[in-house]
């Protein structure tokens, strides 16, 4: 990587993609700080800050926010696709224009920026992509299913770029946090409300505990971007990583769960083979 990295980030109004933003720039690095809003990205000022306007749901932005990267900085050296949000409901209550709304930002978008992207990383024959995923990527809670869905998107997808980026030498990681202390919970939450009773033990508790513990979670945005810093900085980086106690308990008893119960049945399913 070059001694003053470029870093192009997405989603920087609040959150984790403003504390990576923070630490990027005080580190004297080039930093291209994106957000639908460019007034959210004020205190990013600098002389190797290019702060731009960017829906990434929107491909005409996300070609200008590229293009003008190029022409400032010449390179991109780290793209982190940080751009997306929550929406909870239960599954049957979900509303189809929420749940498509959700996509397009953090699937799709996230598809196109990177894509947008790859070019210039390809010709430079290095990068480093950083997709910001959740635990939410790699296990399934009530009222969560269409925001896990994304995630779990996001996680799979990674492992295809990163097997045809090795060779040219582009690097990736999904970074899956667990609850951190951000807006994610809180005003940037989208929620379509539990009228079922059914499910009231379940989604609806879910729901209610998420918005209560908006602001108490123990997960640090400013350690969660240095963390993110020093993925950059390894050789050898990780394709997966969980930040947060308590998403990596969650995560690992999960990952534990899911392959005992597929030996468990390892018979059954192995023996739909045609007979040798």
């Amino acid at each position: 990587m070059a001694s003053a990295p470029v870093w192009f980030i997405t989603g920087c109004s609040t959150g984790l993609g403003h504390e990576l933003a923070k630490l990027v720039a005080a580190r004297g690095w080039n930093l291209v700080a994106t957000a639908r809003r460019t007034e959210s990205l004020v205190d990013l000022a600098g002389p190797n800050v290019l702060a731009l306007s960017l829906d990434v749901t929107k491909q005409d932005e996300i070609e200008a926010a590229v293009a003008a990267a190029k022409e400032r900085f010449g390179r991109i050296d780290v793209l982190v696709n940080n751009a997306g949000y929550g929406y909870l409901t239960t599954v049957e209550e979900g509303e189809d224009a929420e749940i498509r709304a959700m996509f397009e930002a953090n699937v799709f978008g996230l598809f196109a920026m990177t894509r947008a992207i790859l070019p210039v990383m390809r010709a430079q024959r290095s990068g480093h992509i950083i997709n910001i995923t959740s635990v939410a990527g790699h296990v399934g809670n009530p009222s969560s299913g269409y925001y896990a869905a994304t995630k779990h998107a996001v996680e799979g997808w990674s492992k295809s770029l990163a097997v045809e980026g090795a060779p040219l030498g582009i690097k990736v990681t999904a970074v899956a946090p667990g609850p951190f202390r951000t807006d994610w919970a809180g005003r940037s939450m989208i929620q379509t409300p539990n009228l079922i009773e059914d499910y009231a033990s379940t989604a609806g508790t879910r729901m209610k505990n998420v918005s209560g513990y908006s602001g108490q979670q123990a997960g640090d945005p400013v350690r969660a971007a240095e963390a993110m810093i020093a993925l950059t900085q390894m050789e050898n980086p990780p394709l997966h990583i969980v930040l947060g106690r308590g998403g990596f308990d969650v995560v690992t008893a999960s990952l534990r769960t899911r392959l005992a119960e597929i030996e468990a049945h390892r018979e059954l399913g192995v023996g739909t083979d045609f007979p040798a």
